[in-house]
């Protein structure tokens, strides 16, 4: 707790690991067995709870709770699971985020992601890093979302669902399919096209934005997405892009099924 400011009113039970520079603002609660690493800001009334990991500088808003025991029937609340928090993870004010429903399990938040307010992570949940999630978004138990994926407000997502890098989902989406990587989505598992602007942003090579913009179009106009998929990656020569053959390979894998280019319009590839 070294050079540490903890407010006078904040509750911080015995038993609790608070690093160097961490400051605890008024009436946050710390349960004990929670770890708290170096740099972190518990803003007032904060809840983190004993079965929390928080890394490096993670910034916790007000009445958000880390930790809490997830929302399902048949839990069983004495068995001993987690909640991680990478290094710089920012959360907005009533954040909620639950530990795995799995005995020595956790639901993992990875580095640089933010979670913006009433923004609500279920258990066993798998974020990689730079996730953003706007505010009232909702994730169900069991999502994976891979790194670079933005999710507008008030979007919900089915439980056991993937969402492939570099996603866009557009705010009140209604997500209960698999979302291919660095694909635009909005209404029901509705894709539009690719996420040119934030491959822009994350400085995707052109030419592997060309090759990605290829394969895209053969894919979502085919009806046999996994099929076409292989076929693509069987071919001589087959696609050399990192990106690309990450948007290949996810169809390969998965039980839920994936969201289909919209019929209302041409898919967005221009750009």
């Amino acid at each position: 707790m070294k050079n540490s400011q903890i407010h006078p009113t904040a509750l911080i039970e015995e038993g609790v690991s608070i690093g160097a520079q961490v400051t605890v603002d008024a009436y946050a609660i710390i349960e004990n067995g929670a770890k708290v690493e170096d740099g972190c800001h518990i803003h007032s009334h904060a809840v983190i709870k004993k079965y929390a990991v928080l890394g490096q500088g993670v910034e916790v808003g007000h009445f958000a709770v880390v930790g809490g025991d997830p929302q399902h029937l048949g839990f069983d609340r004495s068995i001993s699971s987690s909640v991680v928090l990478e290094d710089d993870v920012r959360l907005g004010e009533g954040v909620t985020i639950h530990r795995s429903i799995e005995k020595g399990g956790e639901t993992r938040v990875g580095k640089n992601c933010f979670l913006m307010g009433y923004s609500h992570v279920a258990h066993d949940c798998s974020l990689g890093e730079r996730v953003v999630l706007a505010n009232g978004a909702l994730l169900g138990g069991h999502v994976s979302v891979a790194r670079d994926v933005f999710l507008g407000g008030g979007a919900a997502v089915h439980q056991f669902v993937r969402i492939g890098q570099g996603a866009m989902i557009g705010g009140l989406s209604e997500i209960s399919l698999d979302i291919p990587p660095q694909v635009l989505v909005s209404g029901r598992n509705l894709i539009s096209g690719l996420n040119l602007i934030g491959m822009k942003r994350r400085k995707i090579p052109p030419s592997a934005v060309s090759e990605i913009k290829n394969c895209f179009l053969e894919l979502m106009q085919n009806g046999n997405l996994k099929k076409i998929a292989k076929e693509i990656l069987n071919r001589k020569p087959s696609p050399s892009g990192d990106v690309t053959l990450d948007f290949l390979n996810f169809f390969l894998t998965g039980k839920r099924g994936f969201a289909r280019l919209s019929k209302k319009k041409s898919p967005q590839v221009d750009g």
